[in-house]
């Protein structure tokens, strides 16, 4: 790997591929490199995508899926927690379309989703302070979720919603159902593996500008919807947790993210309904719950989105 334009330390790396089930990084490095024509990276990521990218996460978290799918009779669930913007819908339709080409199906699906239908959502994020339509804790269908994982344990059918984020003006809304028959399955999600804190925990928080007291009181609501999502945090056998430095680097990715979306699609959150919805994301759920995800590994990001840390957590 020393051709590579890497500078995330190898040694951390080196546990990480050692844990996986490879005996070394050279022998890790050495069974990717023969599968490079197989690998379709142009097909995903343009030419500006970083090596430390591709040979820190794309590969890694492939391999681990690979292992566990060879390994296991049962079927194993990768969770992936990163912040909105960070590149994790891109990085899902390569991880799919991959593994079919090492003879096994990956499928990855988003907690987004199992969003809400329009007219319950409607109810569940009523007078929330941010004015958004959807995001945080709460707007989930969750019974659902646990419903269509279940069975897909049980007999390898999923059948679960695609959300998409473009309709309704940008408010989104259920699109379509996919039914597919997926040998692992990876579920993504800004919060996933967040958990409920205690009252007093996280009294040091600053915020800017401070939170209003309908901030604060919808706070403690959301932390109460947070327990209903701990039966899915239980049902995931490994967590990946892709980590800013700074919380604040997300605003920027969102915003990015947004911009592309609207391109895409002809529509997307803009102005004050985005600055709305940035404010949510980094107020909704106090920043420190982040530090306390129990994730098996952790990759920092700087502001770049570069890596510059990965290793078993």
């Amino acid at each position: 790997m020393k051709d590579l334009n890497i500078e995330f330390p190898l040694d951390n790396f080196e546990k990480l591929i050692f844990q996986i089930g490879w005996s070394s990084l050279d022998e890790w490095f050495d069974f990717w490199k023969l599968k490079k024509e197989m690998l379709s990276i142009d097909d995903f990521w343009d030419e500006n995508v970083n090596d430390d990218w591709i040979w820190g996460l794309a590969l890694p978290l492939l391999s681990q899926a690979y292992k566990l799918n060879l390994e296991s009779h049962e079927r194993k669930i990768i969770g992936i927690s990163a912040l909105p913007g960070t590149g994790k819908t891109t990085l899902g339709k390569w991880l799919e379309t991959i593994s079919l080409k090492l003879n096994f199906k990956i499928s990855v699906i988003s907690i987004d989703d199992f969003y809400l239908p329009s007219e319950e959502m409607a109810l569940a994020i009523k007078n929330n302070p941010w004015n958004v339509s959807r995001g945080f804790p709460g707007s989930h269908s969750i019974d659902l979720m646990k419903e269509k994982i279940l069975r897909w344990k049980t007999d390898g059918k999923l059948n679960v919603p695609v959300f998409d984020k473009s309709l309704r003006k940008g408010l989104g809304d259920r699109s379509y159902w996919r039914e597919e028959k997926p040998d692992l399955l990876i579920i993504e999600g800004w919060f996933l593996g967040v958990k409920p804190f205690s009252e007093d925990s996280h009294s040091l928080e600053i915020i800017t500008p401070p939170l209003s007291p309908h901030e604060s009181s919808y706070r403690y609501k959301i932390q109460n919807n947070l327990i209903n999502y701990l039966d899915i945090w239980n049902m995931i056998d490994q967590i990946w947790h892709l980590k800013p430095l700074k919380f604040e680097f997300m605003n920027e990715w969102k915003s990015n993210q947004e911009k592309s979306m609207f391109v895409k699609k002809g529509s997307s959150l803009k102005e004050n309904r985005l600055n709305d919805f940035i404010r949510m994301l980094n107020v909704s759920i106090p920043h420190q719950s982040f530090d306390l995800i129990s994730s098996d590994v952790l990759l920092l990001i700087n502001q770049e989105r570069k890596l510059i840390n990965v290793g078993l957590n």
